[in-house]
């Protein structure tokens, strides 16, 4: 259970990782006025952002979300 914790926490850490990165490329992209660039990077975002949410369905992996939250 415990090594199944650390597998969620890092799935979910990396999924923000992503994130972090891709809002950090979006706007590099729209102060460069990369219209069609900024477009792909928004889906991309989207797309992370909603497994974020999916995973935070779960009830385990919302407490362990909210734990991360506190650091």
């Amino acid at each position: 259970m415990i090594s199944q914790d650390y597998n969620t926490i890092d799935f979910v850490n990396e999924l923000i990782r992503k994130i972090r990165i891709k809002e950090k490329q979006l706007k590099i992209a729209k102060e460069s006025n990369m219209n069609y660039v900024a477009e792909a990077i928004e889906s991309q975002l989207l797309e992370l952002r909603h497994q974020l949410s999916e995973s935070q369905e779960e009830p385990e992996l919302h407490a362990l979300m909210n734990l991360l939250e506190d650091f």
